[in-house]
This record gives C-alpha cells, sequence and structure tokens, in this order.
C-alpha cells in the first residue's frame, strides 16, 4: 500500500480549548450541572432548557436541553414532554436508583436512548440534534434521539445529470445520503463506519464499503488518513479530499466526486470506498483511476455498443479541450506545410489582418472565455447562462469585427470550450483547462516539438500517480489483465461474468456464471 508522502503537512495540532475534556459529569445538583451548560454554551438563544417535574405529583426535578432547529419539535413534546410529566411514579421508581435506566426501559416511547456519563458526551450528543435529559439527584445524563428540523429535499443533481436513470441527488443530511445508497444495495455486508473530524466543527463522517468485495488494505488505510485529519473544520468534502490524496502536486484529481446515488452504489459494487461528509453532497469515491472519470453510470443503462462510442467520444472531447488552441498555434506559426494550400492561405490572409500572432489571439480568447465562464457560474441562474451566451457571441463577433482576432480562432476557442464542457466531471475538465495554457506556451515555443515534448511529461506524471495505492492509469500503466473489466471497455451486461477485479478480492459472482451453470 503506497504511503501518502506529506502526511506530516497535512496535519496540524490541535488546539485544547476548542475541545471538551472528557471528565465525568460529577455533580448531583441539577441546577450546577445546567448552569455548567449555559457557561459552556455562552447561554445561546438557541440552545433550550426547559425545566419541569418528572411525574404527576411533582416529584422530581429535572430539565431538557436540546438545540432548536436541529430537532424534531413534536417529537419532544408529545414523546418526551407528555410521557415525563404524566407518568405515575411507583414508590421504587420515586428512588433515584437506576432511575434513568427505569425511564429508558418503561416511560419514553423512543429508541435510540443512550445513558451519558460524561461531559463531552453530553455536549457531542447535544449538538447532533439529541435531546438530552437531566434530572436533580442523579449524575447521569440521558440522550434521547429527536434529530430533526429542516432539511433540503431530495432534488436532481446539479453536476451528475443523466438522460436515463435515477433522478435523485445527494442532499446536505448524512443520515439522507446513507439511506439512499442503503435503498439500493439491500445487503448486510454494506458496512458504514462513522467518525468525527474538526477540532471546532465536529464533522461527522460516514466510511460506506461492501464487505467481502471491497480491498481491507485499501480499507485500513482510508480509515488511517482520515483519523490523522487534524483541522479546525470540515465544512466540505473537499477538505478531505485535499488531506488523504496521495499527491497533492497535481492538476489531475485522483479521488471522484458525485452527487449521485446510483454511481455510489455501483462503484460501492465494483470494490470502492465512499466516504460521506455530512453537510455536503458531494461523495468521495475512493480509489479513482483515471478511465473512471470518464465513466457514468448511465453508460450501464444503454446498449453497449452506443456506450462504448460515448465512452470514446468523451475521451476525444477530453483531448480537444486540453491540446485544441496549441494544435492550431503550432500548425499555423511553424508547420504550415501540414495544412491543404487553400486553407493554409485563408488562416494565413486572417492572421495577417490582426495585430498579434496566434498565440496572442488565443491567450486573448482563452481569458476572456474564462471571465465569461466564471461570471455565469457566479451570477443568479435565471440571468447566468443568457449572459454567457450574449456575451460570448457579441464579444467574439465584435473582436473579429475591429480585427483584434481571426474568425478561425473564435472557432477553435469555441470548440474547445464545449469541448470542455462535455467532459462529464469537473474536476477532471479543470485540470484539461490548466494544462491548455501550458501546452500553448509550448506550441508557441517549438511549435510540434514542444507539444509532443510536453504531452510526454503529462504522461509520464500521470502514470507516477496512485489513489490509495492503485495506478492512476491501470489497467494501461503499468499492463493488468482485468477480467471483463468496465475499466478498460464497457461490455455487454451478459458478459460480465465477475465483478471487476482491479481493486476487490476476487470472490463475487454475478448473473451471467449462474445463468450458465
Amino acid at each position: 500500500m503506497a504511503k501518502d508522502g506529506n502526511e506530516s503537512s497535512k496535519s496540524t495540532e490541535s488546539n485544547p480549548q476548542w475541545t471538551v475534556p472528557s471528565i465525568p459529569i460529577d455533580s448531583t445538583e441539577l441546577r450546577v450541572n445546567l448552569e455548567q451548560i449555559r457557561k459552556k454554551t455562552g447561554n445561546s438563544g438557541d440552545i433550550i432548557i426547559r425545566e419541569f417535574t418528572i411525574g404527576s405529583n411533582e416529584e422530581l426535578q429535572a430539565a431538557i436541553i436540546y438545540v432548536d432547529g436541529i430537532v424534531n419539535n413534536i417529537t419532544i413534546n408529545q414523546f418526551v414532554m407528555e410521557v415525563l410529566m404524566n407518568v405515575m411514579l411507583s414508590s421504587i421508581q420515586r428512588t433515584l436508583n437506576d432511575l434513568i435506566q427505569v425511564i429508558t426501559d418503561k416511560i419514553v416511547p423512543i429508541g435510540g436512548l443512550k445513558t451519558l456519563l460524561k461531559w463531552d458526551e453530553l455536549y457531542d450528543a447535544l449538538l447532533l440534534g439529541q435531546t438530552i435529559l437531566l434530572i436533580d439527584g442523579s449524575d447521569e445524563a440521558l440522550a434521547i434521539a429527536t434529530s430533526g428540523g429542516e432539511v433540503r429535499s431530495i432534488e436532481e443533481p446539479g453536476t451528475d445529470n443523466s438522460i436515463r436513470g435515477s433522478r435523485e441527488g445527494f442532499v446536505e443530511s448524512l443520515t439522507t445520503n446513507i439511506s439512499m445508497v442503503r435503498r439500493r444495495i439491500r445487503n448486510p455486508n454494506l458496512w458504514l463506519e462513522s467518525m468525527t473530524i474538526g477540532q471546532v466543527t465536529h464533522t461527522r463522517i460516514g466510511i460506506m464499503y461492501i464487505n467481502g468485495i471491497a480491498d481491507e488494505g485499501i480499507v485500513d488505510e482510508a480509515k488511517r488518513r482520515l483519523r490523522k485529519i487534524k483541522l479546525d473544520g470540515i465544512l466540505e468534502s473537499g477538505y478531505i479530499e485535499k488531506m488523504i490524496e496521495d499527491q497533492n502536486f497535481t492538476p489531475f484529481p485522483t479521488i471522484l466526486p458525485t452527487e449521485r446515488p446510483d454511481t455510489v452504489a455501483a462503484n460501492l459494487l465494483e470494490g470502492k470506498i465512499a466516504i460521506l461528509v455530512d453537510g455536503t453532497p458531494f461523495i468521495l469515491i475512493i480509489p479513482a483511476v483515471f478511465n473512471q472519470f470518464f465513466q457514468i453510470t448511465e453508460d450501464s443503462y444503454h446498449r453497449y455498443d452506443i456506450s462504448i462510442a460515448l465512452r470514446l467520444l468523451r475521451i476525444i472531447l477530453f483531448i480537444i479541450s486540453m491540446v485544441g488552441p496549441s494544435f492550431y498555434i503550432a500548425a499555423t506559426t511553424f508547420h504550415q506545410e501540414m495544412i491543404p494550400t487553400e486553407l493554409v492561405i485563408s488562416l494565413v490572409s486572417q492572421l495577417e489582418a490582426t495585430p498579434f500572432t496566434a498565440f496572442v489571439e488565443a491567450l486573448l480568447m482563452e481569458i476572456i472565455f474564462e471571465i465569461l465562464r466564471e461570471a455565469g457560474v457566479r451570477m443568479p441562474k435565471t440571468i447566468g447562462s443568457a449572459v454567457s451566451i450574449v456575451g460570448a457571441l457579441v464579444i467574439g463577433q465584435a473582436a473579429v469585427q475591429a480585427g483584434l482576432v481571426s474568425a478561425a480562432m473564435v472557432i477553435v476557442v469555441s470548440l474547445t470550450a464545449i469541448s470542455s464542457l462535455a467532459t462529464p466531471v469537473f474536476s477532471i475538465a479543470v485540470s484539461a483547462r490548466l494544462l491548455r495554457f501550458l501546452l500553448m506556451i509550448s506550441a508557441a515555443t517549438f511549435g510540434f516539438f514542444g507539444m509532443i515534448l510536453t504531452l510526454i511529461m503529462i504522461i509520464a506524471h500521470m502514470c507516477s500517480l496512485r489513489s490509495f495505492g492503485v495506478p492512476y492509469m491501470a489497467p494501461y500503466s503499468p499492463v493488468k489483465h482485468v477480467s471483463n473489466n468496465q475499466v478498460r471497455a464497457h461490455l455487454p451486461i451478459w458478459m460480465r461474468h465477475l465483478v471487476p477485479k482491479l481493486m476487490k478480492r476476487p470472490t463475487t459472482e454475478q448473473v451471467g456464471d449462474q445463468d450458465d451453470a
């Protein structure tokens, strides 16, 4: 298993003042414990403390504490407060001994009750949306599962759109996201391990994999890297991605983000691991190889010949988005003999009418297009796309008419931009956008020789990358025998006798073998 080489630089020291000490709740006085909570939370307005008496005969002083907005108020009122205030305690139950256990077993009709003995456990439960019950005379607390509050409803994903397939996309709730995967893989071997990361935010993380299919070494390595993260806050899965990837200094992504539950389910069945982060709809898939960024789950829903053609088209478009302008610069500047005579005469006449070289023209148009694209993303959706289209047409036509750029350059940059937008995963499309400028400089300096040299260095760099120990260019470099693997080509479903073997244990047989038997 490859070891992340810069793990020492990825970790920072924790700040003790942001952590709650793991000490017992030593006081039995309700007033003292409530004062401790008010002091620790700064008497915040959303921390609700309701004092009452347990039993209709006003027998025991108690209080519940919860955070407004992340709890289900109906559950608290009907199944906690109403039940506790109207309960008739027997003479035995009135004693404080085992009272928490009596409430857990016989009084509160809610599952997910847990006895808490330490302050850090109490605050963790409180901030996860659970209701804390404290009783005067007892040094124990009871956490009642009342999580709730308003969350965004399930909608179609904003980035992973498809023509055929599920319309569901992940949301910001970790619990909802887990349930969406569970509905697709109803198998007890689908395991989930939880942890909390973030000294201040205490963000919940879930590691999901199928036991028996996923490689245990990769699972252990993922958990080891996650445990080593020491940051103040985790606000999005991108924080996790940067901390656990094998190589930081590369333009290529080595972890696949997705918003689609069916994509996560398909990758889990192939032996991958999903990392779910509370508060974001983007789920991380590890390990991820280069070919995987051109696969979409929809490929499995179409005929295999159509899927193969579409996948090849995506790879070709990625190459065009990376080398399009540099190819035009090299051909028109250094290698005119490779262009048909009629075409080269037309291109040269256009270049003669502009004051700049082909490289400056391409650089100018690329910068203008990046400005329009960024503006289109940041503006409101209702006007963003319209402004981008109008801006591109008006500026492109005006630049040609003003003699700043040639019409051929506008065509090349437009084709490059459309090819970039057709790349299925945004993170790999951004890589092509960055490398495009490097290739343009190489083409303007040494022509095709500079381009080829730069491409060789890029390919060598890609071959050196690893994603949790798996070669990034596998199964092509190093060449690996992969039985019926969709990573290499999309095969018909009746030919997939075995689950892909690139990164899993060879144990599971699929429908094809059973039918043959």
